[in-house]
Formats: C-alpha cells, structure tokens, sequence
C-alpha cells in the first residue's frame, strides 16, 4: 500500500529569490504573464515548464554570442550578407557556406589561408566567416597579426609565451590579419613560428596575406623556419587566391565620377 504524497507548500512570492539563485533571469522575467496564460487556457504543466526552458536556453545562447562577439573583436560591419561575391569570382559562395557552418574541420585544427592585393575583400571575408562561426556557437579572435606579434613578444620577456599561446586555445579559430606586415626580425617571427608551432593539428588558423607563399622569406628571415612554417599551414589547408582589383580603388573611382562637374 502506497502512502499519499505529501503536501507540498509553495510561497510564490518567493519565486524571484529563488529563479535568482538558479540563475534563470529569463523565466524569472516571464513566468509572471506566461503563467497567466497558461492559467487563462488551460495548459498542462509540462507545457508551461518546457515553455520556460525553451525561452531560457534561447536567450542564454543569444547572451552567449554576444559575449564571443564582443570578445572576437571583429571589424563592424563585415558579414556575409554584404560581401559581394560576384566581384570575387574565384571564392566560391557554395563553399564558403560549408566552412562557416562548421563542417568538422574546427575539430580538427585546419585552417585557412586566403591570399590576394591590397583591397580585394581578405579581410571581408575573413571577419564574415568569423562572425558566421561566432553565431553557430564557436569562438573566435581576430587580431592583425602585428598586434598580436608584439603580445607575445611582451609574454616572452616576461617569461610567459607558453601560457599566452595557451590562453589563445579557447578559441576555435584565430584569425591573423595581414601577416605580410609582421617585421622581419627574428623576434617577431620567432613568437609566430610558435604560436603556428603550438596550433598545428590542433587549433585552427585564418591567414590573410598580401604574398604568396614564395614571397614568404620577406617575412621569416630564416629560410628553414620558412618552410617549417609554410609546411605546417598548408598541410591541413583550405586556400582562397582572390586577384581581383581594389574595392578601395573602384570605391574612390566611383565616388570621383559622381562628384564630378
């Protein structure tokens, strides 16, 4: 014989309190008037809680891309929405459509090196597959990779590269901008030779240079960290060549003829 369940007294009033402690901040702003309707139509309980759930999760994961958006510090406004992808004819949309939507090569630490002029969208596209990642739920950085050179160096006279690199693991993918622009120093491209070292098959990397490979010595002044490091991006690789002209220059050109007299 089974014993009658208890009863259970519950205070609502204390319902704030205790969504707070549980860090529920949705359904502690929306129980109130979804608990009207359920009571005005009837709803079963479970509808109600699953409900609640549902609207809590949402917006915690709307919370969440906000937070890696603000920390990716990626530059406003470049999205896939408006890059132009008929001007770059060889970047096949199809195809970058595969890489933001994750695809499997995050797991597995590939990258992606996107070469071309000064001015043809690299760095476009590069922030819109980063933005792209951010709102499938990755996490990214994107730094010039300058910026992020002088960093590490800084971690390296204090005696910490290994945990700065380490830090940087937090992030699926890290996106180098103009690498072309790193100084050609053996410190510099020491601490970059490290940080490729410590992603390799583990970390992805999104490189956008002005280069090609075989202008990469202006950039290493060691021939033999050239290749290792060539060696270690290329070998689990997507690579983007768009050699197209300037969308600087056909902006400018564009913007004379309309003031013209």
């Amino acid at each position: 014989m089974t014993s009658a369940p208890a009863t259970i007294t519950v205070d609502t009033a204390k319902l704030p309190i205790l969504l707070t402690e549980l860090r529920l901040p949705t359904v502690a702003r929306l129980w109130p008037d979804f608990a009207a309707q359920a009571d005005r139509e009837g709803w079963p309980a479970a509808r109600f809680l699953a409900t609640l759930a549902e609207l809590e999760l949402a917006d915690r994961a709307r919370r969440r891309i906000e937070r890696h958006l603000q920390e990716a510090r990626l530059p406003p406004g470049k999205t896939l929405d408006c890059f132009d992808f008929a001007a770059v004819p060889m970047l096949g949309k199809a195809h970058v459509m595969a890489l933001v939507a994750g695809d499997g090569w995050l797991d597995l630490g590939k990258n992606i090196l996107i070469f071309g002029p000064p001015g043809g969208g690299k760095t476009h596209i590069a922030a819109a597959i980063g933005h792209a990642l951010i709102e499938g739920g990755y996490r990214v950085l994107f730094a010039r990779t300058s910026d992020l050179v002088q960093r590490l160096q800084t971690a390296r006279q204090e005696l910490a590269l290994a945990a700065a690199i380490d830090k940087l693991d937090k992030y699926h993918l890290l996106i180098l901008d103009d690498l072309s622009y790193v100084q050609k120093n053996q410190a510099e491209t020491s601490v970059l030779f490290e940080l490729i070292a410590a992603r390799y098959e583990r970390r992805s990397i999104l490189i956008t240079a002005n280069q090609p490979f075989g202008e990469w010595d202006k950039i290493f002044p060691d021939k033999a960290m050239t290749i290792a490091a060539i060696d270690r991006l290329v070998h689990h690789a997507t690579i983007f060549e768009m050699n197209v002209d300037s969308y600087r220059r056909k902006a400018a050109i564009a913007r004379a003829d309309i003031i013209k007299p």
